[in-house]
């Protein structure tokens, strides 16, 4: 089964430095019905305005994923790391026993990102954070891995918990197929473009929220970047 979550249904708000959407509820924004989708609590679609961005503020027992869509976001947080991730790649931060960190966009332009949580497979861990380039033409007509708790995944940025953080950069009237393993979740928005995954047609910005399905064919009918979130 696949649930569309159009881009225009989805809760938000303009603070004037920060455009947000809430594809789940956060902050002033409550669905009973969006709480969350298996382990993935957050996704969040920002918009940040040139020299502005979030002050110093805590969390705890939190996969945090940052997919950096335009522009670039600059990090510095409570354990001495500092970093500019630009568009295209990705930062992860487990906030594990509690970490404090500020996340600014200190360039000319706007920055656009995806902001994804995801809750962890247990409390009280190390807190850590990381950030790695994945160049969009390794990913060109297929998915790659960008965050998984899966050991194994070479390449990939590791998380704390049983869940993997994928993109594919496809081209107008391409396809890319994922497995989703029985009993699993997948949440999918493109960053650009519009695909249709099993016939279901979505929209830049849009929210496929995908349970019951074992093969996903994601064919792209305009230049597309999509991302997805496979949890239990």
């Amino acid at each position: 089964m696949i649930r569309l979550r159009p881009f225009n249904e989805l809760g938000g708000a303009r603070h004037g430095w920060l455009d947000t959407k809430h594809h789940f509820s956060f902050a002033n924004y409550y669905d009973p019905e969006r709480l969350h989708w298996g382990e993935l609590r957050v996704w969040n679609d920002d918009t940040i305005a040139p020299q502005t961005g979030f002050p110093p503020h805590s969390h705890r027992d939190m996969e945090i994923i940052t997919y950096v869509r335009e522009g670039a976001i600059t990090h510095q947080d409570s354990l001495g790391n500092k970093g500019r991730t630009e568009a295209g790649d990705v930062q992860v931060m487990s906030a594990g026993t509690g970490i404090t960190h500020s996340e600014y966009n200190l360039e000319e332009t706007e920055t656009r990102i995806f902001q994804i949580w995801i809750i962890p497979n247990a409390t009280g861990l190390p807190p850590t954070w990381g950030s790695k380039p994945f160049p969009k033409g390794d990913r060109a007509g297929g998915f790659v891995i960008l965050a998984s708790g899966d050991p194994a995944a070479d390449g990939a940025l590791p998380i704390q918990a049983d869940a993997r953080v994928v993109a594919a950069t496809l081209n107008d009237g391409q396809e890319a197929v994922y497995e989703l393993a029985p009993g699993r979740k997948a949440y999918l928005v493109p960053a650009k473009g519009r695909v249709r995954v099993n016939g279901v047609l979505a929209e830049a910005g849009d929210g496929l929220a995908i349970d019951d399905e074992t093969r996903l064919t994601v064919s792209a009918e305009a230049d597309s970047e999509v991302v997805l979130v496979d949890v239990v």
